[in-house]
Formats: C-alpha cells, structure tokens, sequence
C-alpha cells in the first residue's frame, strides 16, 4: 500500500499509541478503590483530538497498487471443514432425536464456556491487545482453555488479528468483509490467502508473543495439545457419563462447529449489519443478535453472552479490557471474569476509555443512532 506523507505519519501516532503489539501506551492512571486501571487515553483534550482523527484515516483505505491474485481452494482446509461439519450436524441431529443424553449435552456446553473464556479473555483481550496483565499461573489456565477452542495457536490468531485492525477491510485483512459475508465468515479459511494479507502481516510487531514461554510452548506442541485437550478428553469425559462412545465424539464435534459459527459471526455480521455510534467511518458494527448467539467478541458458544454488543467501540478503542463502555456484568462476562481476578491479585494493569472521551468521539464520528452511557 502505497500511503501519502501525512497519513502514514497519522497513522504511526495511532499504532504507536494504541495497537496491539508490546509498545504500548499506558499513560494515565486511574485508581479505583484498592485497584489499579490504566488508560491508553491521556486525560487531556488535545491528546483526544490526535487519537481520533489518527483512528478515523487508519481505517480509510489509501491508494495501492493492486497485487494480481487468483482465488484459489485450499483443499486441506476444505475438507477438513465438510467433515467436521458432516459430524457437527450428525451430532446435533443426534441430539435433536433424543438419542444423546442432555447431561452430555450440559458437559460440553460447560467445556465450551473454557473455550470461549481462553479465547476473549486469553487470546483477544490479553494477548492481542494486552488490555491488561495476568500472573503466569493465570496465563497457563487461559492458554489451556484457548487450546479448547481449536482456532490455531494463540501465535497465530494474534497474528491474524493485529493484522484485521491494522488492515480492516482492506486485502490485507484476512477475512475482509468487502469481499462478501460468507467469505467473511468462513470462506477465508478455505482459500489462499491474499499476497497482501503475509505481505503486510509481516509489518506487524509480533515480538511480544516470541518471547512469552507460555504462548512459545502451546505454538510448538500445538497439535498433540488439541488432540488430547480439545477433542479426546472431552469425548472420554462424556463417555465416562454414560453416553455412547460414538455420540460422545459427535457431541464434541458439534460442540466444536457450534463455537466455530458463533465466533465467525463477529468477523461476518458484525462488520455488515448494525449501527456505527462511535465512529461511522468503518465498517464494524454494533450487532445485538450477534452477541445474543456469541459467547464473546471474538468467540463463542450457547446462547449465553458473554459481551455486549459493541464491535464498533472495540475497533475505535482496541485495548479497553472490557470491549465496550458499558460496565454490566450480565452483558460482559468476561470483563466479570477479569475483575475477579484483579480482586485475587491475579491480573492488574485493567485499560479503561474515561467517559468523557467516549462521548465526545460519539459526537464527533458517530453515525448519530441511539446512545446510552451506562
């Protein structure tokens, strides 16, 4: 991408100060009782004035030079989808009919919350924003319960994921929204990737993540790790219940799909359908239904939400610790989870927007739809 003086100087300011990678900026400090918050957003108004019209021009795709590029089916990848999908639904059809146990059921859904915490609370908001700080120990149970969800290592979906909000909805954006919803969903994952998306991806700063031992060792014995995590012990657990060995493996399966799905709507639905609040310039949106299916903003699972509906803001905020501004716990489980946790001294170092700076980047960018700070 061939970017003009004045917006890629604009567009250091932005990444310097509030990307995704280990540089990041933690000015500001906000005590609240016993505990600590952090800010990437100074407390004065000029500093409001740069990251806003920083993040507004990041997202306005520059002039480039097109790459050639022919679509392409990654026939690995393809088939491995069809058949897990064909013994998802074999499973789901399984336990429509009656023919599987619902305290099965209730097993895996609970395996699936694992999951689902590792990767919005492990993957997303500690690794690929570092909107806040964890012990080791606490490290080690997120990156077990990411392991769970089997959306590659944490290496690689951090990697994809500074490369969407560096890149969003450009060709360097792996599942790039323009390009349709169902690629945005799961179509990316069954092609070759755009040149753009490993040319640019290359530019981001990934040398935090190279040299944290946790993320370094579940990157190197990834595949035994999901093996004997996320799909033989979930399926021996169910066995030992009393479900069958074979509805067992189906069940978990469709555990697997049903995660896959509801994840993938973040990257579809909520860049297509939706209010833009906080910023009317990009293409993420706020998209209620989404979170009432997703167990998070980045991932997954039952009916259950774990995140209030606000992917507009995470784009405009990255590192806010809680995707969102609102403070309900009903809507953010996974912000209850990490508070808990600083009640523990388990995390520390939490990223927070001041009000005041939301409302008026509302004012400011927003597409003028319904607002309410809670």
């Amino acid at each position: 991408m061939a970017l003009k003086t004045s917006t890629a100087s604009k567009n250091h300011v932005f990444f310097k100060r509030a990307q995704l990678g280990p540089k990041e900026n933690e000015e500001g400090v906000i005590t609240k009782g016993d505990k600590t918050r952090q800010n990437f957003a100074d407390e004065n108004d000029n500093h409001v004035e740069t990251l806003a019209s920083s993040e507004v021009e990041n997202h306005v795709e520059s002039e480039e030079e097109e790459v050639p590029y022919r679509v392409e089916i990654a026939w690995r990848s393809t088939i491995i989808l069809s058949v897990i999908h064909f013994m998802g639904i074999w499973g789901l059809i399984n336990l429509l009919v009656g023919k599987i146990y619902l305290k099965s059921f209730a097993i895996q859904w609970v395996i699936g919350q694992m999951g689902a915490l590792g990767t919005t609370g492990g993957a997303h908001r500690y690794w690929a924003h570092r909107s806040y700080r964890a012990t080791r120990p606490l490290q080690i149970f997120l990156a077990f319960c990411q392991t769970i969800s089997v959306q590659n290592s944490i290496y690689e979906w951090v990697r994809d994921h500074r490369v969407h909000h560096k890149f969003t909805e450009t060709n360097a954006d792996p599942h790039n929204a323009k390009r349709g919803f169902f690629f945005a969903h799961m179509g990316w994952l069954m092609v070759r990737k755009h040149p753009d998306v490993i040319r640019k991806g290359a530019t981001v700063d990934m040398s935090d993540l190279e040299n944290d031992p946790v993320v370094s060792f579940q990157r190197r014995h990834y595949l035994p790790l999901i093996t004997i995590i996320a799909f033989i012990l979930p399926t021996v657990i169910v066995a030992w219940s009393g479900e069958t060995w074979l509805n067992s493996w189906l069940l978990t399966m469709f555990r697997y799909i049903l995660a896959l799905h509801l994840t993938w709507l973040v990257n579809s639905a909520a860049h297509l359908y939706g209010m833009r609040p906080y910023d009317k310039g990009i293409s993420p949106r706020e998209c209620w239904y989404v979170s009432m299916f997703a167990l998070g903003e980045a991932n997954l699972m039952m009916l259950i939400i774990l995140i209030t509906p606000k992917h507009n803001y995470h784009h405009v905020y990255p590192q806010d610790y809680r995707t969102s501004e609102f403070g309900i716990y009903h809507t953010n489980l996974t912000a209850l989870f990490i508070d808990m946790c600083a009640y523990f001294g388990w995390v520390y170092g939490r990223k927070t927007v001041p009000k005041r700076i939301v409302e008026a980047r509302v004012l400011r960018t927003g597409d003028g739809s319904e607002y309410r700070h809670h």
